[in-house]
């Protein structure tokens, strides 16, 4: 079988929707029933100031005072962090069987991802996948966000690595951007996106 990694080369993979599929129905549903309000559309609340949660600018408490316009005693925040770390804990199977054939070559992987603090603690205390990586960078630890360039250049910086022998994995478009702008080779991750061919065509790009 052909090999999918290249030797020098990091991998450096997007948490939410790449590691991880999509909430279902469900999940949204749950949320709707703790509080009464459909977080799900980009127009509620729980979007509006999620990236801030992101980087570590807002507490969970304050995170979640903002979505529901009220403050939120600690059983209502404990079962508000535990759904919502549910409903972004489901593995994205394709992209499992990559880092697991990825991990068998012995490629460098990483991990960049805009997460809460409390929820990456919680993942790398609870789940599996965490073990993939040798380095694991979180914004809510950091203070920083994708597309900041600033992140970008903390995690050359800790892997050691130039930008060129970094392959950046990720689904928004904005921050793919700012990771090709930087130098790093680049796939953006889509439903149906073939990580295995996307790698053969960097390595291989005629």
């Amino acid at each position: 079988m052909n090999t999918l990694s290249r030797p020098g080369t990091w991998y450096l993979f997007d948490y939410g929707m790449v590691i991880s599929a999509a909430p279902l129905p469900e999940d949204w549903d749950a949320l709707r029933n703790a509080t009464g309000m459909d977080l799900q559309p980009a127009s509620s609340p729980y979007w509006a100031t999620r990236l801030e949660y992101d980087g570590g600018e807002l507490s969970p408490a304050d995170y979640w005072a903002s979505v529901l316009g009220r403050r939120v005693d600690e059983n209502e925040l404990a079962r508000l962090e535990e759904l919502d770390a549910r409903q972004w804990s489901r593995p994205n199977p394709r992209t499992h069987q990559v880092l697991e054939f990825l991990a068998g070559e012995g490629a460098q992987l990483a991990l960049l991802s805009n997460m809460p603090a409390e929820m990456s603690y919680r993942y790398e205390s609870e789940a599996s996948w965490p073990a993939f990586f040798a380095a694991r960078y979180f914004s809510g630890r950091l203070g920083m966000v994708k597309p900041d360039e600033r992140i970008y250049r903390h995690v050359l910086d800790g892997l050691g690595a130039a930008p060129e022998d970094v392959v950046f994995i990720d689904d928004n478009p904005a921050n793919i951007e700012a990771a090709k702008a930087l130098g790093m080779q680049v796939v953006l991750h889509a439903e149906g996106t073939d990580l295995r061919q996307e790698f053969a065509l960097l390595a291989d790009p005629g």
